[in-house]
């Protein structure tokens, strides 16, 4: 048998989401449930689950370059000095979901978290310290995963008290998965208990 034929019958990867499209495959297999640090990384990943709110998550994978680019890079200090004038001008930006909320929020967050580098922790500091204990089992099926738990809720309520918005229970339990302080890939799938 040829190198050709097997790969042929080579039975196709189980991903528990994003088969099908190059783009969401690859931040399945490479980003989605690996640990991710640094205030930039934790803020870009807050906004992003934020403006993902009631539209699919493919549709912000789309745009996250273009995000990217926007909000330089997601740096705090410099998102911090947007001014209503950059709103403005977001809110013609096809790059990104133009809803004046969801860019404000940006802002506020970024704010916050140079607020807390002021007082002398960060957001990365202040995230990962609601990081559950492992899971010793993957999850069985989607119905396995929950949409929010008490650490997300926690988190939730220390983001708000730090300043942050739209930063719900449900939201932070998807930027924990997102940033790896859990890992809720299904059984069988590629990426489980790596």
């Amino acid at each position: 048998m040829t190198a050709e034929t097997n790969d042929a019958q080579a039975p196709a990867a189980v991903r528990c989401f994003g088969a099908g499209d190059a783009l969401y495959e690859r931040y399945h297999d490479e980003e989605w449930g690996i640990p991710v640090h640094g205030d930039a990384a934790l803020l870009e990943r807050i906004v992003l689950e934020g403006a993902q709110s009631g539209l699919s998550w493919l549709t912000i994978l789309r745009k996250r370059e273009g995000y990217r680019e926007v909000f330089e890079s997601f740096e705090p200090a410099a998102v911090a000095t947007f001014t209503e004038t950059d709103v403005e001008r977001l809110m013609d930006d096809a790059r990104i979901v133009r809803n004046r909320r969801k860019i404000e929020s940006a802002i506020v967050n970024a704010r916050a978290t140079v607020a807390l580098a002021e007082a002398g922790t960060s957001l990365d500091t202040l995230f990962w310290s609601f990081a559950p204990e492992p899971r010793d089992v993957a999850p069985g099926s989607w119905a396995d995963v929950p949409a929010s738990t008490p650490e997300s809720i926690a988190l939730a309520k220390a983001l708000k008290k730090a300043g942050f918005v739209f930063v719900g229970p449900t939201t932070m339990y998807a930027a924990m998965q997102a940033c790896g302080l859990v890992d809720d890939h299904i059984a069988g799938c590629v990426a489980a208990q790596r």
